[in-house]
């Protein structure tokens, strides 16, 4: 009997996405094939801390995978421990900071093991708002208005940099530099919420970015490498619940944001918005898999990138697997093909 690849699925982590990856970690698990794979449960605390779970998976999800301490393996080194050194294949299922920006992906290169999804460069790059548009950028991605400072300009002169955005004019976005799932993100349409929006960002990120208002829908596109091909799945469309898509539009089940795929616009934009989502994948150096995100303006029909995640949701809701499974390909075969894609890269390599 062939034996079964040992696949290491790392979920939680310590960005504010924790909740976010314990969802996503169980609808991957749920789908594996068990006859081909073992699976070890890697948990990372919000404090940091890394715990071998061999427990139900299903503890996850809620968090109360952390009281079940008969079934945590806590004392460990991850580059000497036999648990850790069997496993054949990671699968980092982590968002946000400490997991999708490139930390964790270093780690695995140094311990010498293939893992799903992007590498260094890529997950760095991707993650950080502001360098990915001035990537975009230089690729010719049309990017919408924005600018950037650091908490230091913001306690040596905020003033300036109120008067700078309201010169600009109102509404804006401001956005951590290094988050997702619309973590830290508030809209303000004066100087007050500006201010507040600031200081509700800073709590994630050194980093700001505010972007300028732009009336449009949001058209995101799903980004598959496989056996060395890019592929882009046809776009899907966000209809926010709220006033823009944030956190709680995105996870809450009581909230009426719908995703409707495909977009409902023009196939000449559907196709320019794949072409896009492909260049922007290769720009920053992707593998894998991404989501790259895209506004459509309603009056004009113009095309700006907003932002590419490295490693998007796989919750039960999630965008990314949708728009997949509209292109044939279920849940469960794009779990197989990131996984079989994550081994053949680093034997290609």
């Amino acid at each position: 009997m062939e034996k079964k690849i040992n696949l290491g699925i790392v979920f939680g982590g310590q960005s504010g996405e924790h909740e976010v990856s314990r969802a996503s970690a169980c609808n991957v698990i749920e789908v594996i094939d068990k006859e081909k794979y073992d699976i070890t449960l890697i948990g990372i605390t919000k404090d940091g801390d890394w715990k071998v779970y061999t427990g139900d998976y299903k503890n996850i999800k809620d968090g109360s995978w952390e009281q079940d301490t008969d079934k945590i393996h806590a004392d460990f080194s991850i580059f000497h421990d036999p648990i850790i050194q069997d496993v054949d294949v990671f699968f980092p299922v982590l968002h946000g900071p400490m997991g999708e920006d490139g930390t964790i992906q270093g780690l695995f290169e140094l311990m010498n093991k293939p893992y799903v999804g992007c590498g260094v460069l890529a997950s760095a790059a991707g993650m950080d708002k502001v360098a990915s548009k001035m990537l975009f950028e230089s690729a010719g991605i049309p990017v919408g208005p924005y600018v950037y400072f650091k908490r230091r300009d913001w306690e040596k002169d905020p003033d300036s940099i109120i008067d700078d955005i309201a010169g600009r004019g109102f509404p804006v976005f401001i956005k951590p530099s290094n988050m997702g799932s619309s973590v830290g993100i508030s809209k303000a349409h004066n100087k007050e919420e500006f201010i507040d929006g600031v200081n509700e960002a800073l709590r994630y990120d050194h980093k700001i970015v505010v972007e300028g208002f732009l009336n449009a829908r949001e058209i995101e596109c799903a980004v598959l490498e496989e056996n060395g091909e890019i592929k882009a799945a046809i776009p899907g469309e966000v209809v926010a619940s709220k006033e823009f898509y944030d956190y709680e539009a995105k996870y809450s089940d009581d909230q009426d944001s719908k995703i409707v795929i495909p977009a409902q616009i023009s196939d000449a934009l559907l196709e320019k918005i794949r072409e896009y989502a492909i260049k922007a994948f290769e720009v920053i150096d992707g593998s894998g898999l991404s989501r790259v995100d895209f506004f459509v303006t309603r009056a004009t029909y113009n095309i700006y990138i907003n932002e590419i995640n490295t490693m998007p949701g796989f919750t039960n809701i999630s965008m990314y697997p949708k728009m997949w499974e509209n292109m044939g390909v279920s849940y469960a075969e794009l779990v197989e093909k990131l996984i079989q894609g994550a081994a053949v890269k680093r034997v290609n390599n």
